[in-house]
């Protein structure tokens, strides 16, 4: 199992977020990405369609028990929890948490229990506080937490929780977080290799 994974929550105006993010990863992408975007009962798939127009690498919905690889985009389901175990997506359709299923905590944490320090979590653009607890908790596991700048959300309160909940590593305008992301993975496996 790779011990490294990027785990991102979005919910208001995170579709437009998203897009600009993924877009700027190569199609060899080292490490596999987890994403909640909170969207309605109703949406289906249609987030899938939407946001490859914008990426070369694989997105899709995860499905249980599913394993997870690298270049490819993990969308949580529509009412559905997303949760990682030991390199392998699961499905829950345990209640709401913070209003929420899928919930940007649940996934946080699942990541944080099962990767640790190999996390790094990016929370962006939405009008709640789902995603600050379980960034946290990555903080706790020696993970790395990010979120999108401020000024430039459509909706800051998810960014702001978890800046009031936890240490971030770094305050980040969307054009500038992929570069950031494949320098994390790059220090992230030169760091592993060292402990192996």
């Amino acid at each position: 199992m790779d011990r490294k994974i990027v785990v991102i929550g979005a919910s208001l105006g995170g579709l437009h977020a998203l897009e600009t993010l993924l877009g700027g990863l190569g199609e060899q992408f080292p490490v596999p990405i987890a994403i909640v975007q909170h969207r309605g009962k109703s949406s289906h798939d249609r987030l899938v369609d939407l946001l490859q127009q914008y990426t070369r690498l694989t997105v899709k919905e995860a499905e249980d028990k599913e394993s997870l690889c690298p270049s490819t985009v993990y969308l949580a389901p529509s009412d559905y929890h997303l949760l990682i175990d030991r390199g392998r997506c699961a499905l829950s359709i345990e209640a709401p948490v913070n209003f929420a299923r899928p919930s940007v905590d649940i996934l946080f944490d699942s990541a944080a229990d099962t990767y640790g320090p190999g996390v790094i979590a990016i929370v962006l653009t939405g009008a709640n506080a789902d995603g600050a607890q379980g960034a946290a908790r990555i903080k706790e596991s020696g993970g790395i937490v990010v979120v999108q700048d401020a000024n430039e959300c459509e909706n800051s309160a998810m960014p702001l929780a978890t800046m009031a909940a936890t240490r971030v590593d770094c305050v980040l305008k969307l054009t500038e977080m992929a570069s950031y992301l494949i320098d994390c993975c790059q220090v992230l496996e030169a760091d592993q290799n060292e402990t192996r």
